[in-house]
């Protein structure tokens, strides 16, 4: 079981809660919030990044990404820690899980209606994306496309389309916090391909950090973190009720202190921990954003 659960790499997991809360805590503001939404969004998108893990796993050993050289965290399969086969095993069995779950959750939110089949094909884009990340015979993350798609699922879908199971109708300034979930999590995933870049880039991997070199790759993060910051100012002005609903500035310091370990540190090791310390501050700001949403 320890194998399995290190394979599902959970340290990614608050990125996945993060965009979930984000939108159920917009919700709540509305007074729209519902807690069997909540779970089954949770529940749904765990499984769904699980499954995301998994795929990755298996289809970064098949296509040489992860290699001998490579000097981040061992894989579970490149490791011989779990077989390939099993691990195809474990892929279907999450794919399953993400569909029971998503149509439960589709049920309880929008009954069956022209709206489920909608987001029943938003879900089957969604587990499509999770697999073919790495795997196929172009992946769409080997040619640098993996960034859009962070962006999408974890922003303007998980935290847009969680605050529409709530709420059900649409309210597009919802995008700007959206914004700030979708650009965090792509901060993540560009912290995990400087780390990588050298091994992704012997591998034909073609990750941003490799298309626009590490110096360059800089000054995207720097990006990142400033657009994600700005977009929810924003939408905080434009909804001021109270200085508490700013309370999320109080990540600035872990975002300037991520920022100067990925400029600093060209050991991958050493730069490992930070993304687990991105994907925490990215749950830690939604809590504070949100918690300033609901209380004033």
């Amino acid at each position: 079981m320890q194998k399995w659960i290190i394979a599902f790499r959970l340290r990614t997991l608050p990125l996945t809660l993060a965009c979930v809360s984000m939108g159920s805590f917009l919700a709540a503001s509305a007074g729209k919030f519902k807690w069997e939404v909540l779970f089954l969004t949770l529940l749904t998108t765990l499984f769904l990044q699980i499954l995301s893990n998994l795929s990755n796993d298996y289809g970064d050993f098949i296509h040489g990404a992860d290699h001998a050289g490579r000097t981040g965290p061992q894989r579970a399969v490149q490791s011989g820690e779990i077989s390939a086969s099993s691990m195809k095993i474990a892929i279907y069995i999450f794919v399953g899980l993400s569909l029971i779950s998503g149509i439960l959750l589709l049920y309880v939110s929008v009954a069956f209606s022209v709206k489920f089949l909608i987001f029943f094909l938003f879900g089957i884009a969604s587990i499509a994306a999770a697999i073919y990340y790495t795997n196929g015979k172009k992946p769409y993350g080997y040619s640098g496309f993996g960034d859009i798609s962070v962006f999408v699922f974890f922003g303007i879908l998980g935290v847009f389309g969680s605050y529409y199971l709530h709420v059900g109708i649409l309210d597009y300034i919802i995008l700007l916090p959206a914004i700030s979930c979708g650009l965090f999590a792509v901060a993540v995933l560009n912290i995990n391909n400087i780390r990588d870049l050298e091994s992704d880039e012997k591998a034909g991997k073609k990750s941003i950090p490799v298309r626009i070199g590490r110096k360059n790759a800089l000054i995207y993060h720097y990006c990142l973190l400033i657009i994600a910051m700005s977009s929810s100012v924003l939408f905080i002005l434009l909804n001021f009720k109270s200085y508490f609903q700013f309370s999320f500035l109080l990540v600035i310091p872990l975002l300037i202190k991520n920022a100067k370990a990925v400029k600093q540190l060209k050991n991958s090791l050493l730069l490992d921990p930070y993304l687990k310390q991105m994907a925490l501050t990215t749950l830690l700001f939604v809590m504070l954003f949100g918690l300033g949403l609901i209380i004033f």
